[in-house]
């Protein structure tokens, strides 16, 4: 009779390991966000509701929320691309735009927000060519966007890129042996593998760009109900000593960040499970 040998395990048991896990966790996430509604809560009601739906609230929750979405979709669309051609294709310098993928997350962010103004400026590089087709970047709604879509491009590339790695071709080849041109093969084979990964890399660049300051605060000119965003409108409550007033708009972006990441995670639950059926 065989004896079963339980394997020794690389870290302490279950519940040593939960223990840890729960501490950090606690530390880390659950005890500021705790410490958030807690202070949140000294405001009554009408003060809280006064607070967040003001006109310069509401403007810059429109300028966060809508720049971040539509910069996470920008890099869902072209960060795909990035990641496609890095992965099918072989050329000189390949090996140089797969490592300045990476720069947005290695250049502090107020370098970044000098650099893309100093780049966008009316005088600037390619400011100089915009200005006289009336197109004005920096300073307005569109610096924040092109800064927020900077910051989040690399999110995009590198959840799709392994999965194009693994991807095998010989599905494609497949599909083609069965008549599908490449538009087909693209829908029905390629973007069902893609699309949970694709949608990862948008939560997270959308994530990553809501609670983004440094690179936009030097694009954005920070003109109240104009570009504004909502974490320097949370700053200055915070610069006036007005800690109430900054963990309640803090508690709104946090609401409505986690209800999109949730609606973002449910689409690609459903999308998996579809796909499996299928």
């Amino acid at each position: 009779m065989h004896l079963l040998l339980k394997q020794p395990s690389v870290l302490p048991g279950f519940g040593l390991t939960l223990g840890f896990a729960l501490f950090y966790f606690s530390l880390i996430v659950l005890i500021p966000l705790s410490g958030l509604f807690v202070r949140t809560s000294t405001l009554s009601w009408e003060q809280f509701w006064d607070i967040v739906t003001n006109p310069r609230a509401m403007a810059s929750y429109q300028l966060t929320f809508g720049a971040s979405l539509v910069g996470a979709l920008v890099n869902g669309i072209f960060g795909s691309i990035i990641a496609w051609v890095l992965v099918r294709y072989r050329f000189s310098g390949r090996s140089l735009v797969d490592a300045l993928v990476d720069l947005p997350f290695a250049l502090p962010t107020a370098v970044a927000g000098i650099t893309l103004t100093a780049i966008y400026a009316p005088n600037g590089w390619i400011g100089r060519y915009l200005e006289p087709l009336g197109i004005k970047v920096a300073f307005t709604p569109l610096g924040v966007l092109i800064a927020l879509t900077f910051i989040g491009l690399p999110f995009v590339v590198r959840t799709v890129q392994p999965v194009l790695q693994d991807l095998d071709k010989e599905v494609e080849e497949a599909a083609a042996t069965l008549g599908a041109n490449r538009w087909q093969t693209f829908r029905a084979v390629i973007v069902p593998e893609l699309w949970p990964a694709l949608l990862t890399g948008i939560a997270m660049a959308f994530a990553r760009a809501v609670g983004e300051y440094g690179s936009v605060i030097f694009i954005a000119g920070n003109i109240p109900l104009i570009s504004e965003i909502t974490p320097l409108l949370i700053m200055t409550k915070l610069e006036q000593y007005d800690y109430s007033g900054a963990t309640a708009l803090g508690v709104v972006m946090l609401l409505v960040s986690f209800v999109l990441a949730l609606a973002i995670n449910l689409l690609q639950w459903w999308s998996s499970t579809r796909h499996m059926q299928q």
